[in-house]
């Protein structure tokens, strides 16, 4: 989903994994007395601050290692979380109460509300309505495949469930996260090749369409949740669909109004953080009102994101203040991770035990990365290489954790969308196509004829 380039410090992955690994240990350690004491005491608030500085410091700890071995940083904050489950499991308690903790859930899910505002930022309207056919096809296809597929495969392991579990399951398997294979494209110099410029156009329309569909499914879940007919009915599809498109287009016409006069009015007040204050705002109400209509809340972050323009708060940067981008980054980079790791926690090690779920887990991961390669068909103009195309968008990342924790979050008659083996599955399908796709993208290009070396074309892909 995100084009935006992974960035910070790339070290050796020798031997200061293993010694981050250690630390790891010794910070558990550390802090995990402390909230032995907190619990012990009944002092919730602290227990919930000490569990906040926990989380933060571990997840930069696993995302360092797994910066320094050049992989996706958000693995590591999610393997962290699922390293302290296993603790929770071998006795330390404390930490499994974390995932359950009201405040440290807050705070995730502001995170992952950031998470879709920056995705939003770093997309334009304009992009989306200039994509060519090629990736408008691709990243039709791009969703269809795997939510047909993904649907099939819950089916066949879990008959007896009802038809939202099988569509959510295949709706966790259309997300797509491009962030890292843009980086493996600009190291192996094919950032302006015209198969990067149909991955990366392919991927606005896919942050759409799988914004969509998850509005679609979150609403009709909170529609049976609330006593409605559970039954797959095309006037309710409609209705809601309708709802969310409405949404989305008076966001978008609306919205860009409201914010533009804010940003005005905002420039009239002398006290410095105006602009920030302004563009948070934003986000936290549209996603408050897409969560009163019944909508995933990040379907309103990335709404208003999109809406968002960098060169509205110019202004405020001749004031003397930063870009709005590099404001809402840091507090983002605090938030995010704790969403993350919290993820890895709700993984139940124990799952992976039973060999149904093991199976499912292998079914379900290699449909993930086989039903990208269907979007490869989407591609229409000659001379260009569609393995590579489809090996692009396999990375699911944090795309896919995002529709798991709806998942797991989403309740009908008390009970989640996705239980304990569910997520368990999930998160195993993220881990693998995550550090499968950009294996296959390298394996592919270095056998490829690179772009230099291709008589030249210039086509609206």
């Amino acid at each position: 989903m995100r084009t935006t380039m992974e960035s910070g410090y790339r070290g050796t992955a020798g031997s200061r994994a293993g010694v981050n690994a250690f630390r790891l240990g010794a910070l558990v350690a550390l802090v995990g007395p402390p909230l032995c004491v907190a619990a012990v005491e009944d002092t919730a608030f602290y227990g919930s601050l000490l569990g906040f500085v926990l989380i933060l410091l571990a997840a930069k700890l696993g995302a360092d290692v797994f910066e320094r071995l050049r992989q996706p940083t958000v693995l590591g904050e999610l393997l962290v979380g699922m390293l302290l489950s296993g603790l929770a499991l071998a006795g330390v308690e404390t930490l499994g109460r974390l995932k359950d903790d009201a405040a440290l859930q807050v705070v995730a899910e502001i995170g992952v509300i950031l998470l879709l505002f920056e995705v939003g930022l770093h997309s334009r309207l304009h992009e989306l309505l200039e994509v060519g056919l090629s990736a408008a096809i691709v990243a039709t296809l791009g969703v269809m495949a795997p939510v047909g597929l993904g649907w099939l495969v819950s089916q066949w392991f879990f008959p007896t469930e009802p038809w939202y579990v099988h569509l959510f399951v295949g709706a966790t398997l259309a997300a797509t996260s491009v962030g890292i294979t843009a980086r493996v494209l600009q190291e192996m110099n094919w950032l302006e090749s015209r198969e990067a410029r149909i991955i990366l156009g392919a991927a606005v329309v896919d942050d759409v369409l799988g914004l969509v569909l998850l509005a679609l499914l979150s609403g009709t879940v909170s529609a049976i949740a609330s006593g409605g007919s559970a039954r797959l009915e095309a006037a309710a599809v409609g209705s809601i669909l309708a709802k969310a498109a409405g949404f989305l287009v008076g966001a978008i016409v609306v919205g860009r109004v409201i914010h533009l006069r804010a940003v005005r009015y905002g420039l009239l007040m002398r006290v410095p953080g105006m602009g920030i204050v302004i563009a948070l705002s934003f986000c936290f109400s549209l996603a408050a009102l897409a969560g009163k209509l019944g909508l995933a809340p990040i379907v309103g972050a990335f709404a208003a994101g999109l809406i968002l323009e960098p060169s509205d708060y110019e202004a405020y940067r001749e004031r003397g203040e930063l870009p709005i981008e590099q404001l809402i980054h840091p507090i983002a980079g605090l938030l995010t991770p704790v969403f993350f790791v919290m993820m890895g926690l709700r993984v139940d090690l124990r799952a992976f035990v039973s060999t149904e779920s093991l199976g499912f887990a292998l079914a379900v991961t290699l449909v993930a990365i086989l039903a990208k390669q269907v979007c490869s068909l989407g591609v229409v103009q000659r001379g260009i290489q569609r393995w590579v195309v489809g090996a692009g968008m396999v990375p699911r990342g944090e795309v896919g954790l995002i529709f798991t924790g709806m998942g797991a979050r989403l309740m009908v008659d008390n009970q989640p969308i996705f239980d304990a083996s569910t997520v368990s599955a999930m998160v195993v399908m993220v881990i693998v196509t995550t550090l499968a796709g950009p294996l296959l993208l390298k394996v592919l290009l270095k056998s490829s004829v690179p772009p230099a070396a291709r008589p030249g074309m210039v086509s609206n892909v």
